[in-house]
């Protein structure tokens, strides 16, 4: 089985055990709880008939009618018209943005036909818009961090670094520094645990939850699980409506766009980890023979110093993607980090495998699981040492624009093939 299969079917164990073990809390939590309702609906019943006169087939026979009336929208308690226009707007952000809340859905056969085409060109604008602000995000982290770091070397006497002399080290040279992923995912966490505190402080106050309520409604609704159990701005009246409903729309975007962002991050981190425990697994069975060893790696990289030395004898760091003096479009590969060499991050293997660029395929899994993260630093990077204006070869072209992760790869892939037809 060859790495990319191994990687898809360790990823397949880990998430059928991660179900497992999520059914297993949730039922020691939840069961119990359910079970008491239940319990406690049929004495209710129970004793309504009886105190009311009212035969057991004719109370049933009402209730389904009230939820067949509650999935139109009535409620017993007043609430906010549904399909007006506002209503409507609501109803198609949670749409185009994935998050379905459920409190309200299409009745007619035609609004259940619209929705379906309505979807299908929202949902993907949306996505774009979402990998769109994720580009915009690591440029704006690219120049804080590299700011701090400016900061960092003058602090600490690495001011000869901005100078223009060449450092002793690479973590003293502007030039040798690259950003971490790592960072990039501690901040987008803290952005987003900021926007939820924040957001679940204006529901206490408006909606009258509890804060513990109001966080499980911001996770719930920025990653866009969308349960519908509590849903904001559904109220007839509120004080300060206008501000409110405004408000209510933008922590909404905020969150999930940060959230979305946050995912791809830990994705690529998981996707890491993943590619540690394969190596230790292979480590494990062939008896450190292969490079998958870390000890084994080091001393192959000592016998090869073009492969991890850069300029100034700058050497190599871990999770850290540096441009190589070798051929374009080789790509290394060692214990789960990744170097890139050349103009395309989508660019085959050496060899014959640089052939492939031009054999009109899209993309491949080994191009989506190796570059992902690659692409990541090498945005971060890039944006950091041009100022937030990419290389030459990664310009516009045949009106396509860089992108982020999977989503440049393939758009990388449409640029070449389209451009050599």
């Amino acid at each position: 089985m060859n790495e990319d299969n191994a990687r898809f079917c360790l990823l397949a164990g880990l998430i059928l055990l991660y179900l497992l073990c999520g059914a297993a809390v949730f039922s020691a939590l939840e069961r119990p709880f359910e079970l008491r309702a239940r319990h406690r609906w049929a004495q209710q019943l129970d004793e309504f008939t009886r105190t009311h006169s009212v035969s057991t087939a004719a109370l049933h026979s009402l209730l389904r009618d009230y939820e067949e009336a509650n999935g139109a929208g009535v409620r017993v308690d007043a609430l906010r018209p549904r399909w007006d226009f506002s209503g409507a707007f609501y109803f198609v952000g949670t749409v185009v943005s994935t998050i379905g809340f459920g409190m309200n859905t299409p009745a007619t056969i035609s609004g259940k036909i619209f929705l379906i085409f309505y979807g299908l060109i929202g949902c993907a604008a949306t996505i774009l818009f979402f990998n769109l602000f994720l580009e915009r995000i690591i440029t704006m982290l690219a120049y804080i961090m590299r700011w701090f770091h400016e900061r960092q070397l003058r602090s600490s006497g690495g001011a000869e670094a901005l100078g223009g002399r060449t450092p002793h080290r690479e973590d003293d040279s502007l030039e040798g520094w690259k950003p971490s992923v790592y960072y990039v995912m501690l901040i987008l966490g803290v952005a987003s645990v900021v926007i939820a505190c924040s957001a679940s402080t204006l529901y206490c106050t408006m909606e009258e939850w509890s804060y513990v309520d109001s966080l499980y409604f911001c996770f719930v609704a920025f990653s866009t699980i969308g349960f519908g159990d509590l849903v904001s701005s559904q109220r007839q009246q509120y004080e300060s409506q206008g501000a409110y409903r405004l408000g209510n729309c933008l922590f909404i975007l905020m969150g999930v766009c940060c959230i979305y962002s946050l995912f791809n991050v830990i994705s690529i981190v998981i996707k890491q980890t993943l590619n540690w425990i394969l190596a230790k697994l292979v480590c494990s069975r062939t008896g450190c023979r292969s490079l998958c060893c870390p000890r084994r790696s080091r001393k192959h990289a000592a016998r090869r110093p073009a492969a991890v030395t850069g300029r100034g004898g700058a050497r190599f760091k871990g999770n850290s993607v540096h441009p190589l003096q070798s051929q374009p479009g080789v790509q290394r590969y060692t214990g789960g980090s990744l170097d890139t060499a050349g103009d395309s991050e989508t660019d085959g293997g050496a060899g014959g495998e640089a052939g492939r660029r031009l054999s009109g395929e899209m993309i491949s899994v080994n191009e989506f699981n190796k570059v992902s993260l690659a692409l990541l630093q090498k945005q971060l990077s890039d944006t950091a040492h041009h100022h937030g204006h990419a290389p030459q070869c990664h310009a516009h072209l045949n009106g396509f624009s860089g992108g982020v992760g999977a989503f440049a790869i393939m758009n990388n892939r449409l640029q070449e093939t389209s451009g050599d037809r």
